[in-house]
């Protein structure tokens, strides 16, 4: 058995990715991150944090929200109501599992085995017979809304079923080569057979509604060498495009899109819809093309890839700009202050662009897996492993954004609980002729390059610094080239597009030593190709230009028009209100500017900030005076932000005063403002309600059914009126009184825009309600079955 399990470890254990067992149909896999230990001040101590913290948390918060009791109440465990929110919850403890089986094969831990041992007893108990897993279904007290009374026919829209099903795969095959135990690999079998023979041509033809489940049954037939689930997998992708929809209608709900139901998934050229659910089936599509050779599939996921990367991305590597079906949104939109970027989607962007990269064998796919995981994913956790991010927006008010203990939908804390234990499996690749490069990690490794070992020792403190030193081994043989990627950012280029552009010319150079020589290559797809005849401890050096540098957008993305953001090496950077005399609405940075990289170890367990040279503006209290002055502007790394409270942030700035001006003067205006979900602002500002509710992160509040108010200043002799601010993208049931001092004022019906943006309404304040008056008290109630709100501000202004 152990020899078993050791030779599939190398075929395998990369989260979400695995080596094809025809291996002469995919030329390039990853290490597996089994084989590569992180050795540096950065991942290491992450990884570490998920083993102590993320992992056992968790699985407490799933415990609490009922996860786990769903599982044995659908098993006859106990007895009760399904106790969730949503019918995916079972695939939130299947993530955690997974994550802690692949920390399980890096370091033993009878503890946590012993645990995930009682917990897959559960799981394996709600299994009916015939191998369906579903506790909602099974259990029927209450059947979710969004669960069809017969098995599987909601799937195409919200049930889970195979999405459950899918991440159930996942975490089955993480477990079996953690432990060699078959307990919850038996389920999983049991479960994808029943699905085999369900949906199959004379069967069921539905699409899944969130795919997933595409790309683990490639693991299952990976693992298993079962081809009945690769041909399944592409079953499930060939089920697309022929369910009707209204192809006329705007809402992507309507027409499909949301669903990448639209076309047959070889027509499908532009990624749309709901982003998470695009990026896993993209990941599936290129599964096919690999494993089957497939062009039309290949094609299709060529022209998808080169849609995100030059006209969907943000600079951050984040995806889905509406949060409006947390969507993709037409090309070019790409707001910042309204920006999703879900950090599932980000987590789903390595995983297409890992398995891209091995579809081609180039360095721009490691380029954009790099820029989404030192960015929007390291944003989505907290350095203490317990506090996260669902959406990572761009840009924020004096609200601010802050990062919450857990989620309803908890989709997030769960991936990340999964994703951050094996990205070692991401640093290296193998082909035939040589081992990749790609990340660059303080680590040692133990590489199997054509069955034999060879050992690779990287030295850096990347990403602080742009040096890395790779000591070789070559134990069992030295007959392999050694391919480094050359970040596209150290060569000029922001992405491998024209979305985003570095202004000026780059100063330094990538420099390549062998035993502190300078070496011959070759460049090939980005790759430096060292060819060498190895001996024990020879090193490469490699020195990356590491100078901030300026970020300009192409001119279509027009919220980005006359902005500038700073990226260093792999980071972007952000200007933080707490860096920033408490704001930065008020900075500019001129093209032509003087940096400063300082190392600030006090924060946020130790960073690298950039100082500026640029321009703060002030208006006078009567607005006839404008001043400007020169100011240093301090950055941070993006993902460190909302580490000292809440306000303040941007990634953008712009590069001169005109609009910062007139925002300035708009501020004037201003006599009082809730800064809403903020506790202090709210409680300053005498909040209370009955059904009301806010999130923090988010920055609302509404009241369901219910009211909330607030109390707030007024100037009793002139004319003054109240701004609500709102999403363009809240509609529905969102109907609502506004009352002033238990007067009505207006009555409001939220619509659906079809462009995120935050929308400011004014009503006028009759004179009457605040004459003589200091306060006065701004009510939102709804109307009989509606929600009042949401607002995203509340200000009281001349």
């Amino acid at each position: 058995m152990k020899k078993t399990i050791s030779l599939a470890l190398i075929a395998l254990l990369c989260v979400f990715q695995g080596k094809a067992n025809n291996e002469g149909k995919s030329k390039i896999h990853e290490v597996p991150f089994t084989s590569v230990h992180c050795t540096d001040n950065f991942w290491a101590p992450r990884i570490d944090t998920i083993r102590t913290v993320t992992i056992p948390y968790a699985f407490k918060r799933s415990e609490k929200a009922g996860y786990i009791d769903n599982f044995a109440i659908a098993g006859g465990l106990k007895q009760g109501k399904y106790q969730s929110f949503f019918p995916f919850d079972d695939a939130e403890v299947y993530k955690i599992s997974e994550g802690a089986s692949y920390l399980l094969t890096v370091k033993k831990n009878p503890q946590l085995e012993a645990y995930l041992d009682s917990v897959i007893a559960i799981i394996a108990s709600a299994q009916e017979p015939d191998g369906y897993l579903f506790t909602n279904h099974t259990i029927n007290n209450p059947l979710h809304p969004w669960v069809g009374k017969e098995r599987w026919v909601q799937d195409w829209d919200l049930s889970h079923e195979t999405f459950n099903a899918g991440e159930l795969y996942e975490a089955a095959i993480a477990y079996y080569y953690a432990t060699g135990k078959r307990s919850l690999l038996d389920v999983a079998i049991k479960n994808a057979d029943l699905v085999c023979s369900v949906f199959r041509e004379g069967g069921l033809k539905i699409a899944p509604g969130h795919e997933v489940i595409e790309m683990a049954l490639v693991r299952l037939y990976e693992a298993t060498g079962d081809e009945k689930y690769l041909k399944q997998s592409r079953y499930f992708l060939e089920s697309r495009g022929h369910k009707f929809f209204d192809k006329t209608s705007q809402d992507i709900r309507k027409n499909g899109m949301y669903w990448q139901d639209h076309l047959p998934v070889t027509e499908q050229k532009e990624a749309v819809g709901h982003a998470v659910r695009a990026l896993y089936l993209y990941s599936g599509m290129a599964d096919i093309a690999l494993h089957m050779q497939d062009k039309a599939y290949l094609n299709a996921i060529d022209t998808i890839w080169d849609n995100i990367v030059s006209k969907k991305m943000y600079i951050t590597g984040g995806l889905g700009s509406t949060a409006n079906n947390e969507a993709f949104g037409k090309n070019y939109e790409l707001p910042n202050a309204t920006a999703y970027c879900e950090t599932c989607a980000s987590i789903a962007n390595c995983m297409f662009n890992l398995r891209m990269f091995k579809l081609h064998g180039d360095s721009k796919y490691i380029d954009v897996l790099e820029r989404s995981l030192y960015n929007t994913v390291l944003s989505g956790i907290s350095i203490s492993g317990d506090k996260f991010f669902y959406p990572n927006v761009l840009e924020t008010n004096k609200n601010g954004q802050e990062r919450s203990l857990w989620f309803d939908c908890s989709c997030c804390p769960t991936n990340l609980s999964r994703f951050i234990p094996a990205v070692p499996g991401y640093i290296y690749a193998v082909d035939n002729q040589s081992i990749y490069a790609n990340l660059f990690v303080g680590s040692s490794s133990e590489v199997q390059f054509n069955r034999h070992k060879v050992l690779l020792e990287q030295q850096t403190n990347y990403p602080w610094s742009g040096n890395v030193d790779i000591i070789v081994d070559p134990v069992e043989t030295s007959d392999f080239n050694l391919k480094i990627r050359i970040p596209g950012w150290a060569e000029g280029s922001v992405v491998p597009s024209d979305l985003y552009s570095f202004v000026g010319k780059q100063k330094g150079q990538t420099q390549i030593l062998l035993n502190g020589i300078p070496c011959n290559y070759q460049k090939e797809k980005g790759y430096a190709v060292i060819k060498n005849k190895w001996k024990k401890g020879d090193k490469i050096t490699i020195s990356f230009p590491m100078e901030p540098r300026q970020v300009i957008t192409h001119e279509a993305v027009k919220a980005n028009n006359g902005l500038v953001a700073i990226e260093r090496g792999p980071l972007v950077y952000c200007a933080e209100f707490a860096d920033n005399n408490g704001e930065v609405r008020n900075l500019s940075l001129p093209e032509n500017t003087f940096y400063e990289v300082k190392s600030r170890p006090d924060l946020v367990n130790g960073i690298y900030t950039i100082e500026a040279t640029g321009k703060k503006y002030t208006v006078s209290a009567d607005a006839k005076d404008v001043r400007k002055e020169e100011a240093r502007i301090t950055f941070i790394p993006y993902y460190a932000r909302a580490y000292r409270g809440a306000g303040e942030m941007k990634v953008w700035l712009p590069r001169s005063g005109e609009k910062i001006i007139s925002n300035l003067h708009e501020e004037l205006r201003i006599v009082d403002e809730v800064l809403i979900g903020n506790e202090e602002s709210e409680k300053a500002h005498n909040l209370k309600g009955e059904n009301t509710r806010a999130d923090k992160s988010g920055g609302w509040r509404d009241a369901e059914d219910g009211w909330f108010s607030y109390d707030m200043k007024v100037i009793s002799d002139k004319p003054m009126e109240l701004v609500l601010t709102y999403h363009s993208t809240d509609g529905g049931n969102r109907q609502f009184e506004i009352f002033v001092d238990d007067t009505r004022i207006a009555e409001h019906s939220l619509r659906t825009e079809t462009f995120d943006l935050f929308i400011d309404h004014p009503y006028p304040i009759p004179a009457t309600l605040t004459k003589g008056k200091e306060k006065v008290t701004v009510k939102l109630r709804a109307l009989p079955g509606n929600i009042a709100g949401g607002i995203f501000g509340c200000k009281i202004r001349q």
